[in-house]
């Protein structure tokens, strides 16, 4: 401000001479007219320009002492209006000035705080988090104290963008914001890290016992049903933390711990983890497979297994469920649930979906070949079923192929429902019409089923493992797995049990009036050609 003072003086001293020099030469330039009038009129009078007759002039012609007198006054008067003019400017100058130097200072402080901070949130962005992770690690280990840092990520978002817009998802972003910003405190810093992850730094908490408690109350926050568009929203998130010094002595350390603890948690369904070196597992390098899994098919090494479903009325192979495997070049078999999580995520599991139902369908068209006519059951992602072009596209492979869309069921799990229950909805219907069966995956595990099972074109449920495993020794899942045996009837459905492991739970189970068995008690996943020679085994022994 004392800068611009200076130059408002200067300006103003400027503008001034400015004035006053125009004012001058006006005043030359009329005593110069005056002087050529005085020597005209004593021309006119007396023939000549003389001495004599100048004076004669001006003795005698009062308009010319007015008029030489003139200039002058105007003279005076100009300076005067001239000072009077240029201190008004001077006063809108730095009026002006003022103005756009404070607009400068807000558009330069708006942009710091751009800088800084999430558009969309309004909360602090990675690079600022990243600035504020570092001053506290310092601070800590100058007061030899711990600190912690989480990482929240959002739980099937993905969906809620693809089946309301990102608009919409925009929105329903803020109001996560909003509600994770009211339980922290005041010294403890919330980011948003990009797309649907936010992290928290907690300079003031390093007991285990402090974090849970936060983490609880993040996850009650966010659990709470949002009302939006007419819609009620359940989202669920995943959080992973990482306390310092325990877990990490630096940023990028604690960072990499507290993301492998996420995606732990997000494996596992959702939830709280804290790192522990258990969880290595889940480390960048399992993330690196995702490169490598979108050339695995191109490359020979995916394929499918196939677990047999048996009739508990006569031990037959009906039925069996296509289970996915990859053969990794270097790390030799690897189960689904080492990739499938991760192919969710990243959106791959459309591809790898296409993938298994081209490759179960033409299993089904060599099998028919040969005479066998066992139906395949495929597992679907919440992913599959937002995805409107699905039905043609597998209704293009079964034409290709010349299969019966009889042949093929289509399994998917309650919990798909939750995020557009319409839309799946009306996508299953599609597929019913098309005369392709419905199974509803891991029954009893999830919150919809009685709500959405009239309204589903289903033909039978598959009752979860974790409910079969311990049926004989725990009265609550004997009493689960009898009721939902009854209920799937009683609407005529069928009913698949798996997870069955023992002859004892298999006999159980064919009294309660289980339709189909499946599990390591009969066989474990086989290969195409191992399927083959099983399917005419006759079972009966292994549930009676």
């Amino acid at each position: 401000m004392i800068r611009a003072g200076h130059n408002y003086l200067s300006n103003l001293r400027l503008l001034k001479a400015k004035v006053s020099r125009h004012a001058i030469i006006g005043v030359l330039i009329s005593g110069v007219a005056l002087v050529a009038a005085v020597l005209l009129s004593s021309y006119f009078l007396f023939g000549e320009v003389s001495l004599e007759g100048i004076v004669h002039v001006q003795k005698n012609n009062m308009m010319l002492w007015f008029m030489e007198g003139m200039p002058f006054l105007f003279a005076v008067w100009g300076q005067l209006g001239g000072t009077i003019v240029t201190r008004e400017a001077g006063a809108m100058i730095m009026d002006q000035t003022q103005k756009f130097m404070a607009h400068t200072e807000m558009l330069e402080s708006r942009a710091v705080h751009a800088a800084s901070h999430d558009a969309l949130t309004g909360l602090a962005n990675r690079i600022f988090f990243r600035e504020k992770l570092g001053e506290a690690l310092g601070e800590a280990r100058a007061q030899g104290r711990g600190l912690a840092l989480m990482l929240i990520d959002l739980d099937h978002f993905k969906d809620i963008n693809d089946t309301l817009g990102h608009d919409n998802g925009d929105r329903i972003l803020k109001r996560v914001a909003t509600r994770l910003y009211r339980e922290i405190e005041m010294e403890d810093t919330l980011a948003r890290m990009g797309g649907d992850e936010f992290a928290l730094l907690l300079p003031e908490i390093a007991r285990n016992g402090d974090i849970r408690k936060l983490a609880d109350r993040l996850l009650e926050a966010l659990a709470r049903p949002m009302q939006f568009a007419g819609l009620s929203l359940d989202l669920r998130m995943s959080i992973g933390a990482a306390v310092f010094p325990e877990h990490g002595l630096d940023g990028d350390t604690l960072l990499m711990r507290a993301d492998v603890a996420m995606y732990a948690a997000k494996d596992e369904g959702g939830g709280f983890k804290e790192y522990s070196p258990g969880l290595d597992r889940y480390s960048p390098e399992r993330l690196a497979l995702m490169g490598e899994l979108r050339q695995a098919a191109g490359r020979g090494e995916l394929f499918v297994h196939y677990q047999p479903k048996i009739d508990s009325r006569n031990g037959r192979i009906t039925d069996a469920e296509a289970l996915l495997r990859w053969a990794h070049p270097s790390q030799g078999l690897l189960q689904p649930d080492l990739f499938i999580p991760m192919a969710e995520r990243t959106g791959l599991i459309k591809e790898l979906s296409l993938w298994v139902l081209e490759a179960v369908i033409a299993q089904i068209a060599a099998w028919q070949i040969m005479g066998q006519g066992a139906g395949i059951s495929v597992n679907l992602s919440a992913r599959d079923l937002l995805d409107h072009d699905l039905p043609k596209k597998l209704g293009a492979m079964l034409r290709r192929h010349e299969v019966a869309p009889e042949r093929l069921t289509l399994e998917i799990t309650e919990t798909m429902l939750i995020i557009n229950p319409e839309r799946s909805l009306r996508i299953l219907h599609r597929f019913a019409e098309m005369g392709i069966g419905i199974s509803i995956d891991d029954f009893g595990t999830g919150y919809s089923s009685l709500s959405y099972l009239r309204q589903m074109p289903a033909g039978e449920i598959k009752i979860d493992r974790s409910f079969v495993l311990d049926m004989l020794n725990n009265g609550n899942d004997a009493v689960i797995v009898q009721a939902a045996i009854t209920l799937a009837h009683n609407l005529g459905l069928k009913v698949v049990a798996e997870g069955v492991e023992s002859l004892e739970v298999a006999e159980r189970l064919r009294e309660l009036g289980c339709d189909l068995m499946q599990g390591f008690h009969f066989s474990k996943p086989l290969p195409p050609e191992d399927f083959f020679a099983l399917i005419c085994s006759d079972f009966s022994a292994t549930i009676q």
